[in-house]
């Protein structure tokens, strides 16, 4: 192993979720000049990354910026020094990572936040509450491969136990956390899930209260917040995602409010997010049952006799049809990108390049 990932900068790099396995990706580059860091910042051109020795700015390498910007907050790379300059020259394998569908894109990836144990689902309590958004987040939460909580926000502004009910509907084996940022009700149970050198991500619509969660948990009014107005809705403020060290020794990603999260294909996630469902399918009379209207449907039965919320049932079949779009879209982008490098390479063979 290098040199400078032991004794003092292996501690202090483990501090900010470093392990064996990173060192050994790091070492297979073969490149002695490299130094490893994670991005804690985006700022469009530059990034901020957190090193052994402390934060540094630095800048894509022109063949990473040509690639369109492959990083991600989270991310572990390779920097390489240049006089006045530190270049982000490479991008480890990440171990988990939240992705999207770009907004706007047919089919194209987004990474909001990469190698995070834990996903924080934030949903405020009250007029804003929406099972349904809940759901869709509990799966692309799933597709990241790390766990999931979903914390009850705001939960000083009306009674959690209604919500609490609807939710165990959603996610029978999720934690979830009331939580008040204005009082501090729940933050300990919160804390309960971070753990030192673990990475927790908190996504959820704007104004549902992140950063004065995030506030709560650092002990000190860091993150910029805004009132609450009357109706309970409160304002979006985080404008960039950023790691943030917490006390105790876990890190946590901001995340600007979601207006529009569009999930990646990974139809599995789908399953762990409706388990429910799933088990109802696998109990119907006819393997080859499409859920529809064929006899000895548990799916339709379940639904019939109120088992089953119909406005589940109805979701879980739309986000089914949206995975299924994005993936034959993606493959169909794949198959023009493939064509699109060999047409080069052709072209290049008849020129005798």
């Amino acid at each position: 192993m290098r040199g400078f990932v032991e004794s003092r900068d292996s501690v202090l790099l483990r501090e900010l979720g470093w392990d064996d396995d990173f060192a050994t990706a790091l070492d297979a580059l073969g490149d002695p000049d490299i130094t490893p860091a994670r991005i804690s910042a985006d700022f469009g051109i530059r990034f901020m990354v957190e090193t052994a020795s402390g934060p540094v700015s630095a800048t894509l390498s022109p063949p990473l910026r040509q690639a369109g910007r492959p990083v991600a907050i989270g991310d572990w790379v390779g920097l390489r020094q240049h006089p006045g300059l530190t270049q982000i020259c490479y991008v480890l394998p990440r171990r988990t990572a939240i992705r999207r569908n770009a907004p706007g894109s047919e089919a194209h990836v987004q990474v909001l936040a990469a190698n995070i144990d834990l996903v924080l689902i934030a949903s405020a309590v009250g007029s804003d509450f929406n099972p349904r958004r809940i759901e869709r987040l509990l799966t692309v939460a799933y597709q990241s491969g790390a766990a999931a909580v979903v914390l009850l926000t705001k939960s000083d502004l009306d009674d959690v136990i209604p919500y609490e009910v609807q939710l165990a509907s959603i996610g029978r084996s999720v934690p979830v956390v009331a939580v008040s940022g204005l009082r501090g009700d729940g933050i300990d149970a919160v804390r309960a899930h971070l753990a030192p050198g673990k990475t927790a991500v908190l996504i959820g619509s704007s104004g549902v209260g992140k950063s004065t969660l995030i506030n709560r948990l650092l002990g000190a009014d860091t993150l910029r917040t805004r009132e609450v107005h009357r109706t309970g809705h409160g304002r979006h403020t985080t404008s960039h995602r950023q790691l943030i060290k917490l006390p105790g020794g876990s890190l946590m990603i901001d995340t600007p409010g979601l207006r529009e999260i569009q999930m990646w294909a990974g139809s599995e996630a789908l399953g762990e997010a409706f388990a429910d469902i799933e088990d109802l399918m696998r109990r119907c009379r006819f393997a080859d049952c499409q859920h529809r209207q064929e006899p000895g449907c548990a799916l339709i039965a379940a639904a019939a006799d109120g088992t089953l919320a119909s406005s589940r049932l109805t979701n879980y079949r739309k986000l089914q049809r949206e995975l299924r779009a994005i993936e034959v879209r993606a493959d169909i982008r794949l198959r023009l990108d493939e064509r699109r490098k060999w047409k080069v390479i052709h072209r290049g063979v008849r020129r005798g390049v």
